[in-house]
């Protein structure tokens, strides 16, 4: 009688675990696959500005970018000489404001596309975490 309790409680125990694991999988490949942009979607953008600013210049560039519309966070950083920001995609492009972004202050600057390569390695944290080979898991079973 005790072998049959145990052994029920084992078999439960591993079909329940085996749907969480399911679960899981089915929750990882939900929201890491591309989505066109919706009302809440924000990107992040990078300016780098080919010359010395100040905390003057980068005060007033930071009043100017939330001006922008579509700018939801600025941040402008006079040691290192960068802009980081992040917007709507809906109500903006990142392209469009680095370019009044150069005319309206008549700096040099541009926008900061990441390469293909750096675009792989992307977060360390997840490049080789258990949650990223079941997600290239079940990628591979659903493609």
């Amino acid at each position: 009688m005790k072998k049959k309790w145990i052994k029920n409680i084992l078999l439960y125990t591993g079909a329940a675990f085996l749907v969480m694991i399911m679960v899981l999988g089915v929750h990882i490949y939900m929201v890491t696959r591309p989505k066109a942009p919706d009302a809440n979607t924000r990107i992040m953008a990078r300016i780098d500005i080919k010359q010395a600013i100040t905390q003057r210049d980068a005060d007033a560039i930071t009043a100017w970018m939330y001006q922008q519309k579509g700018v939801d966070h600025v941040l402008c950083n006079p040691e290192s000489d960068i802009l980081v920001f992040t917007y709507f995609p809906v109500k903006t492009d990142a392209d469009l404001i680095a370019r009044q972004f150069k005319s309206n202050f008549n700096m040099k600057a541009e926008r900061y596309m990441p390469t293909a390569a750096e675009l792989k390695t992307g977060c360390p944290v997840a490049a080789g975490s258990a949650t990223t080979r079941i997600y290239n898991s079940i990628k591979h079973i659903f493609n």
